[in-house]
């Protein structure tokens, strides 16, 4: 198969997070050296000295862009997929937040990045989920790539709700709330709550209760072509949002009904050719990175 190589480049970042203007900086002159050009979008703008870069909105990408770096944490990596998926373009990230199970490249590694732009990456494919909030005649709808949680809003309340999938009655549970993610998202708040890690090759959804007011509540694997109904009770007496990736909350109401969905697009994630999720697992988890040879 034929390589890619990356000309034009697009950078993101969140600027007042530690460490992120030194590394935007840093490898922009090194794409600059690499004779490729360079876009910033215009928050990230705010901390960096341009030099020959341009500028652009988040809703306005040049069409010559073919790529996406994003420099920060997973949290950065999943705003930034929005503005991947409305234009269809792959993304990649340079880690500078915490766990980071998304930002691959370590900043002391910049020069990483070449082997990327001349086309020696492990690019892979990752599913979102859509989430649609129906109240009456009006519809909310929006993007998730690792979970979409419904929780209590201001009072920190058990919730009451039913789960249906596919048409299906499952249960009706009283939580703390319930975590509905993709395989990326299993390794995220899913995994805090008790739920598995699920392979990102899988073609799954986990739904993972929020200590739920009983033992016997359980995570639950569905395949990813399900459809999940969740339907607020009449008897809350708490305030119930619904969140996509931790990014947009949106309060809901008794009666109102969360239509969960695998989304139709996928979200190009590129990785450095030497990439492997499971040593990505070992490094972060801290699972013992040796295997005993017999």
């Amino acid at each position: 198969m034929t390589k890619k190589a990356y000309k034009h480049i697009l950078l993101i970042g969140r600027p007042y997070v530690p460490g992120v203007p030194e590394t935007l900086s840093a490898l922009k002159d090194f794409l600059l050296s690499l004779n490729v050009s360079v876009t910033v979008e215009e928050l990230t703008a705010a901390c960096m000295n341009m030099g020959d870069a341009v500028l652009c909105t988040s809703t306005d990408v040049p069409k010559k862009i073919d790529l996406i770096i994003v420099v920060g944490g997973d949290g950065s990596l999943l705003n930034a997929a929005h503005i991947a998926i409305a234009h269809d373009l792959p993304i990649i990230g340079v880690h500078r937040g915490r766990l980071g199970f998304l930002t691959d490249i370590h900043p002391n590694n910049i020069e990483t990045v070449a082997d990327v732009i001349a086309g020696n990456i492990k690019p892979e494919q990752r599913f979102l989920l859509k989430a649609t909030l129906y109240r009456h005649d009006n519809t909310v709808t929006d993007l998730a790539l690792n979970d979409v949680v419904l929780m209590p809003g201001n009072a920190p309340q058990m919730i009451e709700f039913e789960t249906h999938i596919n048409d299906e009655f499952v249960c009706k549970q009283r939580a703390d709330g319930l975590i509905i993610a993709t395989p990326t998202g299993s390794t995220a708040y899913a995994l805090s709550a008790g739920g598995p890690i699920l392979n990102p090759g899988l073609n799954a959804i986990v739904l993972v209760p929020m200590c739920p007011h009983t033992l016997s509540s359980r995570p639950l694997i569905v395949d990813a072509d399900s459809r999940i109904e969740l339907i607020i009770t009449d008897n809350n007496k708490t305030d119930v949002n619904v969140s996509c990736d931790g990014i947009q909350h949106i309060s809901v109401s008794p009666g109102d009904r969360i239509v969960i969905e695998r989304y139709e697009k996928m979200l190009n994630l590129i990785h450095p050719s030497n990439y492997s999720y499971f040593s990505i697992l070992r490094e972060k988890l801290g699972w013992e990175k040796h295997a005993e040879r017999t």
